[in-house]
């Protein structure tokens, strides 16, 4: 009995000594753990293998993606299925910063996605914001948050008369008002009190300032197809500017 009792508790020690997660760890050996672990996470979505997700989710798991949807762990596992037939894609952690509390760790890190769309190569950036907490059965994810790493749209080239419609003073309020030039197949706006704003068109009567992909400045024309205005889009709410102009009588 004696014997066996001594087998059993070699047997534990081994078993611990293998895997350096968790308390008896440094920071860098867990750290290294929970990259391992969060790549054979994103490793398991291709081939929609939700029991690698099952594994690492605790049961209170929340998961925000990037369109805000929130699910928790039964939601987010039925969304675990193979890539449909066309589609071959394949995650790749980048930077990976680690930050614990005591047995909680907040990872905050990169990814990059590769995915071949029927031929066609799509490359999507994401960050996540995950938390994990070390329990009696290891480490286990609890929440993340992702968010798409937003980029500019490809510009286009528009002729300098069409780039000249766009020309002239525009009023937020009477008091407000914002100057519009052509420039180097662009657009300058001019504010008092504010720095120049740069403007790519992306597609005809829609401009975006690069760097701010969030953004659209989009011109709205009457019914004789002038310009009378633009708006300022974020998210889908516009704040509308008149063309100074079109405000005048006969100003069209």
């Amino acid at each position: 009995m004696k014997q066996m009792l001594m087998q059993t508790v070699v047997a534990v020690a081994l078993l611990c000594s293998s895997s350096p997660a968790g308390a008896d760890a440094t920071d860098e050996e867990n750290a290294a753990e929970l990259r391992r672990i969060t790549q054979e996470l994103f490793d398991a979505l291709a081939p929609g293998n939700a029991a690698v997700w099952d594994r690492y989710l605790d049961d209170r798991f929340v998961h925000m993606d990037e369109n805000g949807v929130v699910r928790n762990k039964a939601e987010f596992l039925k969304e675990v299925t193979p890539l449909p037939p066309g589609l071959v894609g394949r995650i790749e952690i980048d930077r990976f910063d680690v930050t614990f509390h005591g047995n909680t760790v907040i990872v905050a890190y990169e990814m990059q996605e590769y995915l071949e769309y029927f031929g066609q190569s799509l490359r999507t950036r994401f960050r996540s914001l995950d938390t994990w907490l070390w329990t009696a059965d290891g480490w286990r994810l609890i929440g993340a948050h992702l968010a798409a790493v937003l980029k500019d749209p490809p510009a286009i080239s528009l002729s300098p008369e069409t780039l000249s419609e766009y020309e002239g003073d525009y009023s937020l309020t009477p008091e407000i008002k914002t100057t519009i030039r052509s420039q180097n197949g662009g657009l300058i706006a001019q504010r008092d009190g504010r720095t120049d704003v740069t403007y790519s068109a992306e597609i005809r009567d829609m401009f975006f300032a690069p760097g701010q992909p969030r953004s659209r400045r989009i011109f709205t024309r009457d019914a004789n197809g002038k310009v009378d205005g633009f708006v300022d889009r974020r998210e889908g709410e516009d704040i509308r500017w008149a063309k100074s102009a079109a405000l005048l009588p006969g100003g069209r």
